[in-house]
């Protein structure tokens, strides 16, 4: 029954994250006014904002214009539910799940908007390192490392690329300091660093893009740090049976 409710709180949470993602970018208030088609305005009802479920109802489609609804929409809420409940599986009833569904909460509306306006609202990331710091106020020192670390490998990126990377990027791997330490942050870009070469080249090689086409690097760190905080036991596990 728990695991249920906590994917029913994750289609409920990120219902709300796509509202963060349709509207901070554009500089909106994300708390008034209430949700309403974004083609003709109109103000949807409480069986309209059904996570998942009233999309299916619409088929997709506005009431009343009936203008098709992006099918971003079920995607964020899907995904943030089932990334609630692997949390929930990995650690259970513990500080960490709390720590990693808010972590979640905030790399989703991070990604999505990376990706359609390559962009990381400092909105966001700076948000996120102040609540990455709160929730591990026990363990600020090595938080504390991590934001340093984070912060300072995209930022040496930067300055030897001439502009490979952003200090969006930079923010983004320091929240990941805040949340999970110094340690993470290292796997976070090693793995995201393989995610946006291989899916890169894929793009390339289908002609999708081309090697001057610009692309968000966010949603493969936020992948990597998925990943990284998923392994980061096995990870150590491995290195110290290397070492031995």
């Amino acid at each position: 029954m728990e695991y249920i409710f906590t994917f029913i709180i994750g289609l409920v949470i990120g219902s709300f994250l796509n509202v963060c993602i349709y509207r901070i970018p554009r500089n909106k208030s994300i708390v008034f006014p209430p949700s309403g088609c974004t083609k003709c305005g109109h103000r949807l009802q409480w069986w309209e904002l059904i996570p998942v479920l009233s999309f299916l109802i619409l088929r997709g489609r506005c009431k009343e214009c009936r203008e098709p609804v992006s099918w971003r929409y079920p995607v964020v809420e899907i995904l943030t539910g089932l990334l609630f409940l692997i949390s929930y599986l990995l650690w259970g009833m513990a500080w960490e799940t709390l720590i990693a569904i808010l972590f979640i909460s905030f790399i989703i509306p991070i990604s999505f908007i990376d990706l359609e306006f390559q962009i990381i609202p400092d909105k966001i990331s700076l948000l996120g390192i102040i609540v990455g710091l709160l929730l591990n106020y026990q363990n600020i020192i090595d938080r504390s490392i991590g934001i340093v670390v984070g912060f300072g490998i995209i930022f040496l990126i930067i300055l030897l690329s001439r502009g490979g990377m952003g200090m969006g990027d930079a923010k983004l791997m320091a929240m990941f300091g805040a949340f999970w330490g110094w340690k993470v942050v290292l796997y976070s870009l090693f793995i995201g660093s393989i995610f946006g070469t291989v899916i890169g080249l894929y793009l390339i090689i289908t002609k999708k893009i081309t090697r001057k086409t610009p692309i968000p690097f966010g949603p493969y760190l936020c992948m990597g740090a998925l990943m990284a905080i998923s392994i980061q036991d096995y990870i150590i596990r491995w290195w110290l049976i290397f070492l031995n």
